[in-house]
């Protein structure tokens, strides 16, 4: 029994090749299928990434379901993301070859409609996204985007240096005039009593 959970049933080379050829090729189709396959999973999304992993199981261990076999699978998988983490961010210029570049979808309060339509995204999935940094509506948004590794960049509006202090002026008048208000009334009452 212990012979054959350590027994593999595969040269030691392919077993070490065929995750490394499935992961660069994982690799290859998210970047070809976009931004969007990382950024906000909706339930098609769920079910094609755990069909995914399925679908790619056989390719990797091939007939060998031996403890050995899955161990070498897995150093293998580990080893190739550690080189190519490595070689990426030793050259910047192939880190955005291999994962892409920033998409700008909102820039100062305006949708860039075409963006949205390039990585996929619906307006309601934008809107829920700008809820969730607490923003209500596109003209309350700076800036936008949907960075290479799928998650989301947003910038709300500040208000300008002007709005605030006028923002500033006014709540110390109307702390003032409630100050005065409250001093008349005090008046009042010691006038009359």
């Amino acid at each position: 029994m212990i012979e054959s959970m350590f027994h593999l049933h595969l040269p030691i080379l392919e077993k070490i090749i065929r995750p490394i050829i499935v992961y660069l090729c994982l690799i290859a189709f998210l970047r070809l299928f976009g931004k969007r396959e990382l950024a906000q999973l909706n339930p098609f999304d769920l079910v094609v990434l755990l069909s995914l992993s399925n679908t790619v199981q056989n390719a990797i261990i091939g007939d060998d379901n031996s403890v050995t076999g899955g161990i070498l699978g897995a150093l293998s998988l580990l080893t190739i993301n550690w080189l190519l983490t490595l070689v990426l961010f030793r050259l910047p210029k192939a880190d955005k070859v291999i994962e892409g570049t920033e998409t700008v979808l909102i820039e100062r309060g305006k949708v860039d409609w075409a963006a949205l339509k390039k990585e996929a995204l619906t307006e309601l999935e934008l809107r829920s996204v700008l809820h969730k940094q607490g923003l209500n509506d596109f003209s309350e948004v700076e800036k936008c985007v949907l960075e290479p590794n799928g998650t989301f960049y947003v910038e709300p509006i500040k208000p300008s240096v002007d709005e605030a202090q006028q923002a500033e002026l006014l709540m110390m008048v109307r702390a003032l005039t409630d100050e005065v208000r409250q001093m008349k009334e005090q008046l009042k009452t010691l006038r009359a009593g």
